[in-house]
């Protein structure tokens, strides 16, 4: 690799450095973009695969954190997303959220939040964090020895907002795209501007079920927002396995992988095609573009009429 090989925006070896010994969960959970990863990134990104009712439950005790943050509880299905496989009770500022579906949840920075709660659980799902900051996910992971005791732990709300405001149930469809024509199924955009007014950060994602019609349905294009671009296997049991081999271009360079990857594209750097070389198993596609939640301004992310 040279000195200045696009390899190293390129994410496909994670960290697990939190939330140790959670049973139902893979733990420590799988960090894919941090500033130990990628230098100068200064965002946080870690992945974790429920695969039944987490013990303890709760695990993770109510905290803060100095940045903005999304949390994602998405579905496995392929054919039907938005059906999560769980119900889950998310305490933001201390007001229960109550969700059975594929959700988002926008946490401005010095709220408080969490617990989660599993009711149910009915099939394997993925929790995404992306927390738009250098600050790690590190802090609020209950001790397992406490042998149940954070099951107490039930924060209080004493404010007057809604927080249901800050939550994402149903997707906004995009559709009549280059992109989304190419994936055979319309992008579900889970986080954006329109859906949160505060929101400063654009993402849609969907299971890949095959080969693109169009491929590479996303060109080579360069914008004045960073981005990164989030591939995730669709195997529980082998969380790192993509199911596909792609290769991704960042600046001409073409980056080859078939693991879970996460790749970052600096401001203005251009990055893409995305092209398809193989394909086993459906896999996760969710583009993430930070500093703006337009879809207008995301559209040169490969979004283009």
């Amino acid at each position: 690799m040279t000195l200045n090989s696009c390899k190293k925006y390129m994410v496909t070896n994670p960290l697990r450095e939190a939330g140790k010994d959670i049973k139902g969960r893979s733990a420590p959970v799988m960090t894919y973009m941090s500033n130990d990863l990628v230098p100068g990134c200064n965002k946080y990104i870690d992945i974790s695969w429920i695969t039944g009712m987490p013990d303890p439950n709760p695990h993770v005790i109510e905290h803060v954190l100095d940045y903005d943050r999304v949390i994602f509880f998405v579905g496995s299905d392929p054919f039907n997303l938005e059906d999560l496989g769980a119900e889950i009770t998310y305490y933001l500022g201390g007001q229960p959220i109550k969700f059975d579906t594929t959700t988002a949840i926008y946490i401005k920075r010095g709220i408080k939040h969490g617990p989660a709660i599993w009711n149910s659980f009915s099939r394997p799902h993925l929790e995404i964090s992306i927390i738009m900051g250098p600050e790690k996910n590190d802090r609020a992971w209950v001790d397992p020895m406490q042998n149940g005791k954070s099951s107490e732990i039930i924060p209080q709300k004493n404010d007057e907002v809604d927080y249901e405001k800050y939550v994402v149930r149903k997707p906004l469809i995009l559709q009549g795209t280059d992109v989304t024509d190419a994936m055979e199924s319309p992008a579900q955009i889970y986080m954006s501007s329109a859906l949160i007014s505060e929101s400063k950060l654009y993402v849609d994602f969907g299971w890949i079920p095959g080969v693109p019609g169009l491929n590479p349905p996303i060109p080579d294009h360069s914008h004045d927002y960073e981005e990164v671009v989030l591939l995730v296997g669709n195997d529980p049991n082998n969380p790192e396995v993509l199911g596909a081999e792609l290769e991704f271009c960042i600046n001409d360079e073409p980056l080859t992988f078939d693991t879970t990857t996460a790749i970052y594209a600096p401001k203005s750097l251009k990055h893409g095609p995305l092209t398809w070389k193989g394909f086993e198993r459906p896999h996760l596609l969710m583009p993430i573009v930070f500093g703006t939640g337009s879809i207008a301004e995301a559209a040169p992310a490969g979004y283009r009429e």
